[in-house]
């Protein structure tokens, strides 16, 4: 013991004092309607990863709706990958990022649905791929861009523990039941948890006061823990305040550098196509890089969206296929089961590109 404490006695550490400004993690949630996408696009530099549709009214730039977990995830890599172009990334929303997460979950393991798995599985594994998910975003923080989630809030009857009565309160719309995890793992990692909701005042009816109506209807940020709510914040934010971008602007309009060195990029991590910003400023259109008619409507569209990004043909898809014995080198991607689309075209993609890409490799010129 002597000898272990004279070793780490004598090496070196590096201490680091005060404060680190780095990018940060936030979470946004409220009923549907409030302008959580509208406060979203607010924040410096947005990029908007649409996974509902529902920013086309918003003058923003955004990627393509992902139709697949897996574009998902391609598509946050990306972002972290474009050195200073953007400052911000939103998931917007994070409850539909989940589905398409349990959708991945289920397929890669044959399964109809989450509760299909044998002594609550389904939930673990979901919980696990959407932690690894959460690690992702993760790394965009310490790419030094802010990460922002948006997402619907759902009702819930609570009770505490050892205490009489229940109550309702709002929370994250993640995971609605009760085996769910995620809804824990957004929370815990986000930096900052803000709620939003409607304030209404109730006035007198009558000149008696015993009879009272709602008025108002204030739009309101909540940004701390109340019974009726989940929210937090580390940046010593009033309880609640309008809602209004300016009384946060200060937290995330500090400049801020990437917390680590920037890592060769695999080919399996860059986009060979990258995906078209689409943008309704003019200024800022990007084209979008396009392969007409390459492919057609019949391959269902979460794999024809990697196929395109990548630039895979149906015959590379076949001849991998092909050669693991699934299906015979002529049969079209069309008539492939579904599941087997799902499951292990989609859900393994990386794996399917690779082979593509040795393939392509072993072909002479």
């Amino acid at each position: 013991m002597r000898g272990q404490h004279g070793r780490w006695g004598n090496s070196k550490m590096q201490v680091i004092s005060g404060k680190v400004e780095k990018a940060k993690k936030c979470c946004v949630y409220g009923p549907e309607g409030i302008g959580k996408s509208s406060l979203a696009s607010q924040f410096p530099h947005p990029i908007f990863i649409d996974t509902e549709g529902s920013t086309t009214e918003l003058d923003v730039d955004r990627l393509p709706k992902p139709t697949s977990w897996e574009m998902l995830k391609q598509q946050v890599d990306w972002v972290k990958q474009q050195d200073g172009r953007f400052n911000t990334l939103i998931i917007d929303t994070i409850d539909w990022a989940e589905m398409l997460c349990v959708e991945s979950v289920c397929a890669s393991h044959q399964k109809k649905g989450v509760e299909d798995f044998s002594y609550g599985k389904g939930y673990i594994y979901v919980a696990e791929e959407f932690g690894r998910f959460l690690n992702l975003l993760s790394d965009v923080v310490e790419a030094g861009i802010h990460v922002v989630l948006t997402a619907h809030a759902q009702i819930v009857k609570f009770e505490q523990p050892d205490e009489m009565g229940a109550y309702d309160r709002y929370q994250l719309k993640l995971g609605q039941k009760t085996g769910s995890r995620t809804a824990a793992l957004v929370k815990e990692w986000s930096d900052m948890v803000l709620f939003l909701n409607y304030k209404t005042f109730s006035v007198a009816a009558d000149s008696t006061g015993k009879s009272h109506k709602g008025q108002g209807g204030v739009r309101t940020v909540y940004a701390i823990h109340h019974p009726a709510w989940d929210a937090k914040n580390r940046q010593g934010l009033p309880d609640e305040f309008p809602l209004e971008y300016s009384y946060i602007a200060h937290v995330f309009n500090k400049t801020v550098s990437p917390q680590t060195s920037s890592t060769p990029k695999s080919e399996t991590q860059t986009f060979v196509n990258p995906p078209s910003v689409a943008s309704d400023r003019k200024e800022n259109a990007v084209v979008p890089q396009q392969r007409e008619g390459t492919l057609g409507d019949s391959i269902p569209k979460s794999l024809r969206d990697l196929m395109e990004t990548h630039r895979v043909t149906e015959s590379e898809i076949q001849l991998v296929v092909s050669a693991k014995g699934y299906y015979p080198a002529d049969t079209p991607i069309s008539n492939y089961d579904p599941n087997f689309i799902d499951g292990v075209l989609v859900g393994a993609w990386q794996k399917v590109y690779e082979m593509i890409r040795d393939a392509r490799d072993q072909i002479p010129f």
